[in-house]
């Protein structure tokens, strides 16, 4: 059925149902694997009108803004959108997101909205994520974002941490007044959507303007500056902070202690994609060298950041690039839609298979993964079934690079310099999950750093929640 935006006054739920899906486009594969540009392409005007035509505006509360961690308005940002009104959208968004140009991109969304979407019971969902990158894109193609500035309340607050987390709480605490300092240990502002987040996914161009943002509704930006151990959160009370915001989150490689590890050609998965996703003037001199990539790579690990390395490993000319994971695809905690992307790419994947020792080639340089095949057996606490190495079972696949992409643990640092802040699990922060308050008084967190790693909107969210009772917090202690 063609149906016009004009005619949308019109339609019922049976005429919307029966508009025709369109998938979101993507660059053709010969070209993108060329370069580090995002994968999918912008909606225009009329294309973007189209597919909220689609939204059949269920009744209150609707399950796509139930499902999205914001609750963002979904179901008024569609009616906005296919009438054109693409501003107003985008103000509908910025109401209760502090970055839909970010999450818009790299939200898994048919995990949250889309896969809430009613329609997806007899057909596809409504494509809402590209809707919302699409509008606040707009937005800012019209010059029309900002941020506004409380009236100045005296009062300090210093964020640890430019990721998602710290960035949301700054937004929030700028608008009420309150000066904001954010540290962050890297050369540029940005955090993981800088550093951990790779340009076919999330393009430098959507982070950096949002940054901008900030410093021009006042919030400084202090980089290449590590809180911890050296400068510690006590300093920064001490420096007359009235507050402390911790938005680290989770950075530290998990690693497999097995041997060969250490050998030229394995690398850790941050090192090698800040290495080759990040311009060179935001990397600290010791990681300007590019990573050294044979013919033949492996990726070991079955999460998104596995999936980003494997795609990377890719548009860096490797001929061979292969997934190895301990466990069936069933179990794999990624995104089925980062897997279908690497597949559609070239990458391979060989499941049930655990790696158990690196070696090195006559130069020294790692040239296989000695591997043992598994089977699964009983479920762990999780309800994840363990995967048990069958004994006898080596293999050797031959490789010229190695990426482990094994997940990440917290940064202790933080917790074992700051006195009465409670951390549990290897450096994980205790908090009021309601206010993100810690048990350090004036100290709150956020993010990563208290769940682990997890979505970029989710610690969005949580910086948001803190820096509500922040204001409470500083506004009530005179």
């Amino acid at each position: 059925m063609q149906t016009t935006p004009s005619d949308s006054n019109a339609l019922d739920r049976k005429a919307r149902m029966k508009i025709a899906f369109e998938d979101l486009p993507a660059r053709e594969i010969r070209e993108r694997i060329r370069d580090f540009n995002e994968t999918f392409l912008p909606f225009d005007a009329e294309r973007a009108k189209r597919e909220a035509l689609r939204c059949i505006h269920c009744p209150d509360p609707a399950a796509c803004m139930e499902a999205c961690p914001g609750h963002n308005d979904i179901p008024t940002a569609m009616t906005l959108i296919e009438q054109g009104d693409f501003l107003g959208a985008a103000a509908v968004y910025r109401k209760t997101s502090s970055m839909p140009e970010i999450c818009g991109r790299v939200c898994p969304h048919e995990q949250l909205c889309q896969g809430a979407c009613v329609r997806n019971k007899k057909g596809e969902p409504v494509l809402t994520g590209a809707l919302e990158a699409f509008v606040a894109d707009y937005e800012r193609e019209a010059g029309r974002v900002e941020i506004p500035r409380g009236m100045p309340t005296g009062k300090r607050v210093a964020i640890v941490g430019s990721g998602p987390a710290g960035l949301a709480c700054a937004e929030q605490l700028v608008q009420r007044g309150h000066a904001v300092t954010v540290y962050e240990a890297y050369p540029a502002a940005g955090g993981l959507l800088v550093y951990g987040i790779p340009n076919f996914k999330l393009a430098k161009r959507a982070v950096q303007p949002r940054i901008d943002d900030l410093r021009r509704a006042g919030v400084t930006f202090v980089t290449g500056t590590r809180i911890g151990k050296a400068h510690t959160i006590e300093q920064l009370f001490a420096e007359g902070f009235s507050a402390v915001f911790i938005g680290v989150g989770s950075g530290i490689p998990a690693t497999m202690k097995a041997p060969g590890e250490d050998l030229p050609g394995v690398y850790q998965s941050t090192d090698f994609l800040i290495r080759t996703n990040v311009p060179e003037e935001f990397l600290p001199p010791e990681m300007r060298a590019k990573p050294r990539i044979g013919r033949r790579v492996a990726v070991v690990g079955g999460g998104d950041t596995a999936s980003d390395c494997l795609r990377t490993a890719l548009r860096l000319g490797a001929e061979e690039v292969t997934c190895v994971y301990r466990r069936t695809e069933a179990e794999m905690p990624g995104g089925k839609k980062d897997r279908a992307l690497a597949r559609e790419e070239g990458a391979r994947y060989r499941f049930l298979t655990q790696p158990v020792r690196f070696l090195a080639g006559p130069d020294g340089w790692v040239n296989g993964v000695e591997c043992l095949q598994c089977e699964l057996g009983e479920a762990d606490a999780k309800g994840r079934r363990k995967p048990v190495p069958i004994e006898g079972s080596n293999f050797v696949i031959a490789a010229d690079t190695v990426v482990l992409a094994l997940g990440y643990w917290p940064d202790p640092e933080i917790g074992e310099s700051t006195p009465d802040l409670k951390t549990h699990d290897w450096g994980l922060i205790e908090i009021d999950r309601g206010t993100g308050a810690t048990s350090r008084p004036g100290v709150y967190a956020g993010g990563d750093d208290v769940t682990g790693p997890d979505l970029v909107v989710m610690a969005m969210v949580a910086g948001r929640r803190a820096a509500a009772s922040i204001h409470e917090y500083i506004m009530g202690k005179d």
